[in-house]
């Protein structure tokens, strides 16, 4: 993954104010995070023993609440000061005539809405309980009245809304979801904000592990892991309430802050069509050889799959305006995970016509069950899901690997090549000995152009 190094200021202040951090359960971190403190947050979470209806997800359990609206008691938020806060404070303590209080003090307390009050100098109080240490606070509207600031979207400052929080880590913690963004983070400091951007491939299977508190405009974290053991994590607006950031703020670069611009829940797939959930975890096996895309040494790569290899279906994912879906198919021997776009519409039994090609339909690619057997070893089965040749590989383990090769040179002595053509001119080719193990690779350049060669015969009897 290609990583972009960025690192929160203020890091001293941070590193100071770490020590009033409180066990509350909302700061997690990602795997690697460095400590520098000699506790550590509790990163605890439940799940729901019941799938949510994914399709409305976001619309029926977090709901936006508009400060006009606040709860007395009701409404949990977490004190979350940015560079900006350093200078410009936020809150202000009654107790000592309002004076006010350094945003650091209060960094990661949580906050209980109290209601709000008109001060003696006739400026709005929104008032809260320190939850940590049991200690009124204000906040006090720049200009106007109550009535008149709660019905805009700027909240109250360095508040990130708990309940999108709690309400998330019920509801996700042990789901597993798709990537929609290509651009996440992970931690490096255990009690800091430092972070490093990673890249990561679109539609990435990943499952959430922890949900914690993010920031102020997106204040709920959400660390997934993949199927590779790598922890990454998005804070993301939910519900939006006390973000502080307008819907129309939520473009370009931006949409990735959304739930739905970096995750799509795997119920939320499946509820698309629910003639298509019969196909879930089912086995199927090829009745043809067809290009399916696989990542290898971190890209997609198109393949040439054999007849009669055996995969899972794990998932099912539509593609927008249109009758295909996109299949995630894991090979069973391998492990490797492969995707096709196919079809489950009818096709014309005369002319095989349906929107797109006749290869493309489920129902002429795939056979339900198990295809051809395959014996691998435990290296070769490691190289394989990786998209790399070692030495020793059967001709099966090495198709299953790179796909079939584009074309084959045999010699007298039994001995086999098969060639790869890579981009570049350049070609890729594996040497057999004459029992069909693998002897050798190398790439040739000069190959593309003097190379006499023949087209394997992809139909041979299996």
């Amino acid at each position: 993954m290609k990583r972009v190094f960025l690192t929160a200021g203020m890091a001293l202040m941070f590193a100071v104010a770490s020590a009033q951090q409180t066990g509350n359960g909302y700061i997690v971190k990602t795997k690697g995070a460095k400590k520098t403190a000699v506790s550590e947050a509790e990163t605890a979470g439940n799940q729901s023993s019941e799938p949510e209806k994914a399709h409305d997800f976001i619309s029926e359990n977090f709901k936006y609440h508009s400060l006009c609206d606040w709860q007395v008691d009701s409404m949990k938020f977490m004190v979350m000061p940015e560079k900006y806060d350093m200078v410009v404070k936020t809150f202000r303590d009654p107790a000592q005539n309002g004076r006010e209080v350094s945003s650091m003090t209060l960094r990661h307390k949580i906050m209980i809405y109290k209601g709000h009050t008109e001060g003696s100098d006739g400026h709005a109080h929104i008032n809260f309980l320190c939850q940590d240490d049991n200690k009124m606070y204000y906040y006090e509207v720049p200009n106007g009245t109550f009535e008149d600031y709660c019905y805009g979207k700027m909240g109250v400052p360095t508040l990130a809304y708990l309940g999108d929080v709690d309400i998330a880590r019920k509801l996700l913690v042990g789901k597993t979801m798709f990537t929609k963004s290509t651009l996440f983070r992970i931690d490096t400091e255990y009690d800091g904000d430092g972070f490093q951007e990673v890249t990561v491939p679109m539609n990435d299977e990943v499952t959430v592990t922890q949900v914690g508190v993010g920031t102020r405009s997106f204040p709920v974290k959400i660390i997934v892991e993949d199927k590779s053991g790598n922890e990454y994590y998005q804070n993301v607006a939910i519900s939006k309430t006390n973000s502080g950031m307008r819907d129309d703020e939520f473009i370009m670069d931006n949409t990735k802050y959304l739930f739905a611009g970096s995750f799509e829940l795997r119920d939320a797939i499946m509820t698309v069509s629910k003639n298509l959930e019969q196909y879930l975890n089912k086995t199927v096996h090829t009745k043809y050889t067809t290009d399916m895309i696989s990542k290898g040494d971190g890209r997609d790569r198109t393949l040439k799959v054999q007849r009669m290899t055996t995969f899972t279906i794990e998932a099912i994912m539509p593609k927008n305006n249109s009758q295909y879906v996109t299949l995630t198919l894991m090979e069973k021997e391998t492990r490797r995970i492969y995707f096709k776009d196919v079809t489950f519409e009818h096709v014309d039994d005369v002319t095989g016509d349906i929107d797109g090609k006749r290869e493309d339909y489920f129902g002429y690619l795939f056979a339900m069950g198990e295809g051809r057997s395959r014996q691998t070893t435990q290296a070769a089965r490691a190289a394989i899901r990786q998209g790399r040749v070692i030495l020793g590989m059967s001709e099966d383990e090495v198709a299953m690997a790179m796909g079939e090769p584009d074309n084959t040179v045999e010699s007298n002595n039994g001995r086999r090549d098969w060639i790869y053509n890579r981009s570049g001119g350049k070609l890729l080719i594996v040497n057999f000995d004459g029992t069909g193990k693998v002897v050798g690779t190398n790439v040739d350049r000069s190959k593309a152009k003097t190379t006499t060669t023949k087209k394997k015969n992809s139909n041979k009897k299996k």
